[in-house]
């Protein structure tokens, strides 16, 4: 189960990556040794699934984002569906959704020439009905960052301070 520290280290990891474990432990007042064993067990325990750089993608010579939902005519279809789509590097994101769509895939690509080429390579999967994309324009929030929720195991004491604190504010 994780604790308020667990939490505070999810949160810094996420936005300040290359924080030594020293900045990390004195940002949550532990020693080094204890911030790396906790850091550790978050990543056995597949909170922390793993650290990346963020790039720009128009400076890696990739200028079209599209957003693109697949519909598979039979679930019988959907493992191959994933294995082929996973293997697919201009491919950010698969989906499985409700809806019309069985999937919604994030994609990044040079140009529409290789987006075309790209939706032909979709299209030709097994089990694959239709697509329909979405081509962005404009990227106004882009992220990988999510806020943890703060530990359903407050103490009521904690709770009662964080209340005071923002009433403060």
């Amino acid at each position: 189960m994780l604790d308020t520290i667990d939490y505070k280290l999810c949160e810094l990891l996420q936005t300040r990556g290359r924080a030594s474990q020293l900045e990390l432990a004195q940002a949550v007042k532990l020693s080094q040794p204890a911030v790396a064993e906790r850091i550790r067990k978050l990543e056995e325990q597949g909170v922390i699934t793993g650290y990346a750089a963020s790039v720009n993608a128009k400076a890696l010579g990739k200028d079209i984002t599209a957003f693109i939902g697949v519909f598979t005519n039979h679930p019988r279809y959907h493992e191959g569906f994933v294995k082929k789509v996973a293997a697919i590097d201009e491919v950010l994101e698969c989906h499985r959704v409700a809806g019309s769509d069985s999937y919604l895939l994030k994609i990044k690509t040079e140009n529409t020439s290789s987006l075309d080429a790209l939706i032909a390579r979709i299209r030709s999967i097994d089990g694959c009905e239709r697509t329909q994309t979405t081509i962005v324009m404009a990227t106004l929030k882009e992220s990988t960052h999510v806020t943890p929720s703060q530990p359903e195991t407050a103490s009521a004491n904690g709770i009662l301070k964080s209340r005071q604190m923002r009433k403060q504010k």
